[in-house]
């Protein structure tokens, strides 16, 4: 969507303070989408791209009270309306770029992202960046409560061939950066496509 923070930064500062209220039934999509992680208790989880943090609550619950929980923003505003939301409760919120992540290699199992790929300046060395905060085998989601279709419904545009969440785009994007598919899903209800760690 964007090669400049700014803009991303401008677009998400604007809507932060109702973007719960404009997408009020996406909590049991977040939830199913976490469910089909098979996150462990204890498990090391970063929401990359958190927004209001909505998927922190299942997170939270999937990796128990032993588990680290991380939402990473780059938008104040969204990390604003998380606090206010109380999603802080369920984990550490940091206001970070996921191009240069303050987190050790290697350091965590999982990263849950919603929404993040139409929005990543770089996708290819900012998915490289995400592969390398997660250990070897470690796992990725890219999630959408809206599959390709039903978003670009109602944002009243066409899918074009270039689309980065089409199956063949996707595929080699994330070869290309460290990860290997292994599933994906494009329905009405949801977009999930998840990956592993390989290299």
């Amino acid at each position: 969507m964007s090669d400049d923070h700014t803009h991303v930064q401008e677009f998400f500062t604007a809507r932060a303070a109702d973007w719960d209220s404009r997408f009020p039934d996406d909590g049991p999509a977040y939830a199913a989408a976490v469910g089909d992680l098979g996150l462990r208790p204890g498990d090391r989880v970063l929401d990359a791209g958190c927004g209001t943090g909505r998927a922190l609550p299942p997170l939270r619950a999937a990796v128990g009270p032993s588990g680290v929980v991380l939402g990473a923003d780059l938008t104040p505003a969204m990390l604003t309306a998380a606090v206010r939301a109380g999603r802080d409760r369920h984990g550490r919120l940091l206001l970070a770029d996921v191009s240069a992540l303050p987190l050790r290699s290697g350091s965590l199992d999982t990263v849950f992202a919603a929404g993040l790929i139409a929005h990543l300046p770089q996708p290819e060395e900012n998915l490289r960046e995400l592969a390398r905060v997660v250990r070897l085998g470690g796992k990725l989601a890219l999630f959408h409560p809206l599959g390709r279709a039903a978003l670009a419904a109602r944002q009243g545009r066409q899918i074009t061939p270039d689309d980065l969440r089409a199956e063949g785009n996707l595929g080699p994007l994330l070869s290309r950066s460290g990860w290997s598919m292994t599933s994906y899903a494009d329905e009405d209800a949801r977009f999930l496509a998840l990956a592993v760690r390989e290299n």
